[in-house]
């Protein structure tokens, strides 16, 4: 299904001031002329290496330990061949960035402080740290695997990120945690333990494409951020996955949820956003939770296997729910409120797996309307205990009643064009 939505453009820095960049790109250049890859031997102070540097150099990090905390204020590359450990001291961030175009590499770090308030981390990118390349790393024993402090342009890709499993939730940091980094992109990461795989806060035009995280509590979690991407990420085992809050026009497309406990995908005052060829499966709550949030579209995902398919509560008004697969749910959906919504647009529904439908002219379009709740259902959500009565005499004859007196029932979701087939997801394979 063709989705008619504004392109979401995850940009680059534009609109930089030209003073600044031409100030820049001459000192680079003068830097540039006379740059040298430098060897520097395990066992020793990385700082002195770096105050020894010149701006544009090349630090290549022999195999071994290498003294950390060190503060990198100047444009250089450090590279190690995956064998180059820097180690800190348990305080403080084992690297700091403070200085544009910084490189780093192929490194092992490990080792930086528990401080939450100062952001201790294994690589720290302050907003002086312009275009910061973070790349194939090894990340370990760190309280934050990276921090982008306001570092605009910024590139977290392919490292492998493992939080402080002996932390409590609370007192964990985060993989990567992105603050006001305009165009910040965290890309093929694979992230694990600690509390969010990646937390990002008043930020815009970022990009997070092709991450795996496991073992958190949010694999990916939005606050007040706008005009961003989440991308063909993975998330298995952990509390939720894209947990999207206080933000609006996001795109999240092409992202596997499985087996994560609490909901696959948690949109919260999220608003006019894209969410499309997701795949959320076997959770143990909730493949979706809609809360107070509107004007979205939510088209063309496969949601299958979860004790609720969507919940939509809190208000949440005027977003198109089309195309989408509602797959062996033990409640396809859970909608509290009062009015009636149909889930169709422009002669097209939804696919439901529990609709014993007909579709006589061979249209794709199942003959009747498909209502997922009835008047049972409201009443088992209001009072649970009710359960017990469930297959007695009264609610088979309300139930016959319902289907025989349309009118009887309540306000909720009905779709009066359902799909007779699933549509494909993630890269047009069915699961």
């Amino acid at each position: 299904m063709s989705v008619s939505f504004p392109a979401i453009a995850v940009m680059a820095g534009r609109g930089r001031a030209l003073a600044t960049g031409l100030a820049l790109a001459a000192f680079m250049a003068a830097g540039a002329a006379g740059a040298a890859e430098l060897a520097v031997p395990a066992g020793g102070s990385l700082q002195a290496a770096i105050g020894r540097a010149a701006p544009g150099d090349v630090l290549r990090l022999d195999a071994g330990v290498h003294a950390g905390p060190a503060v990198i204020d100047k444009p250089l590359t450090l590279v190690g061949g995956g064998d180059a450990i820097v180690e800190a001291n348990g305080t403080g961030s084992v690297l700091r960035v403070e200085a544009p175009d910084v490189v780093i590499r192929g490194l092992v770090i490990r080792g930086s402080g528990i401080d939450l308030p100062a952001m201790d981390s294994g690589v720290f990118v302050s907003r002086a740290g312009l275009r910061a390349r973070i790349e194939e790393n090894r990340f370990e024993e760190n309280l934050f695997g990276v921090y982008l402090h306001g570092a605009a342009d910024a590139v977290v890709r392919g490292n492998v990120i493992i939080g402080r499993g002996d932390l409590r939730l609370s007192e964990a940091g985060n993989g990567v945690s992105v603050w006001n980094a305009l165009g910040a992109q965290v890309i093929g990461n694979d992230i694990r333990q600690g509390r969010d795989g990646i937390f990002v806060v008043t930020s815009r035009h970022n990009l997070f494409k092709d991450n795996s995280f496991a073992d958190l509590r949010f694999a990916i979690h939005y606050m007040n951020t706008q005009d961003s991407a989440v991308i063909g990420n993975r998330s298995r085992g952990n509390h939720v996955a894209w947990a999207i809050m206080f933000s609006n026009r996001v795109e999240i497309r092409d992202n596997l949820s499985e087996g994560d406990r609490d909901h696959g995908l948690m949109l919260n005052a999220t608003n006019a956003s894209v969410v499309t060829g997701n795949l959320v499966r076997n959770g143990r709550e909730k493949c979706a939770f809609i809360y107070n949030a509107n004007k979205n579209v939510i088209a063309g995902n496969w949601f299958e296997g979860c004790p609720i398919g969507i919940h939509f509560t809190a208000g949440s008004e005027r977003n198109r729910v089309t195309g989408n697969a509602f797959v062996a749910n033990r409640t396809q959906v859970k909608y509290v409120g009062t009015r009636l919504l149909d889930w169709t647009h422009e002669g097209r529904g939804n696919y439901w797996s529990d609709n014993p439908a007909f579709d006589l002219n061979g249209d794709g379009i199942a003959d009747n309307p498909y209502r997922p709740n009835d008047l049972m259902d409201e009443i088992l959500w209001t009072l649970p205990q009710a359960k017990l009565l469930l297959n007695s005499p009264a609610v088979q004859v309300i139930r016959w009643a319902q289907a025989r007196f349309p009118a009887l029932y309540p306000g909720g979701v009905v779709d009066t064009a359902p799909l007779m087939r699933p549509p494909a997801v993630l890269g047009g394979r069915a699961p």
